[in-house]
């Protein structure tokens, strides 16, 4: 898993709230158990219209946002049913981290598990972000796992965020629940070579 350090990128503010994964990653799309290749599909009920078009007035269609690796969304973010798809989807798209007042429980472990930073901020805090990336279409914020700190360029907003020390140290390290296992192996084998005699 790639490791998450710091970001710089264009912030997307998606200004919605309960944003479920079956709007991030339609179940029809769940074909496949590989991590790739589910990009064109995120948000496909809000991303194209009916005859398959992009709609316009989506956020990630407008010229501004389209290269967003940052989405700052509304509260209970990820909520709806526990498909790992839908971290994939955003990660295969080019989203590194999610700002958000909250997120449902399995899509925020999911993050993790994927190379993903979901950042949790209050309400007010995530509001005045959203609001600055709607009034300077492509601005960029910084994402610093390290200082757990998010800034924008024009540092206009500069805030410092909670995240468990576990986690941060296996987003940092790249390490999803296999390679923090993975690196107990010599005393894993250890075990087993005593406990079989």
């Amino acid at each position: 898993m790639e490791p998450f350090v710091k970001l710089n990128g264009i912030a997307a503010p998606l200004d919605r709230v309960n944003v479920d994964t079956d709007q991030i990653i339609p179940a029809v799309y769940l074909k496949s158990i590989l991590r790739t290749g589910f990009g064109d599909a995120l948000f496909t009920p809000w991303r194209y219209k009916a005859d398959g078009s992009p709609d316009p007035d989506f956020v990630l269609n407008v010229p501004a946002y389209r290269d967003a690796s940052i989405l700052v969304g509304g509260r209970n973010f990820g909520c709806g049913s526990s498909r790992e798809h839908a971290p994939w989807a955003l990660h295969d798209y080019g989203i590194r981290c999610i700002i958000a007042p909250s997120f449902a429980d399995i899509f925020y472990n999911n993050c993790f598990q994927n190379g993903l930073l979901p950042v949790r901020l209050p309400e007010e805090t995530a509001r005045k972000i959203m609001d600055h990336a709607l009034a300077n279409p492509g601005a960029r914020l910084n994402v610093d796992l390290e200082s757990q700190r998010v800034w924008s360029d024009d540092e206009e907003i500069s805030v410092t965020f909670e995240i468990d020390a576990a986690r941060r140290h296996a987003l940092l390290n790249g390490l999803d629940d296999i390679g923090l296992t993975l690196q107990l192996e010599d005393r894993i084998a250890a075990y087993e070579q005593s406990a079989n005699g």
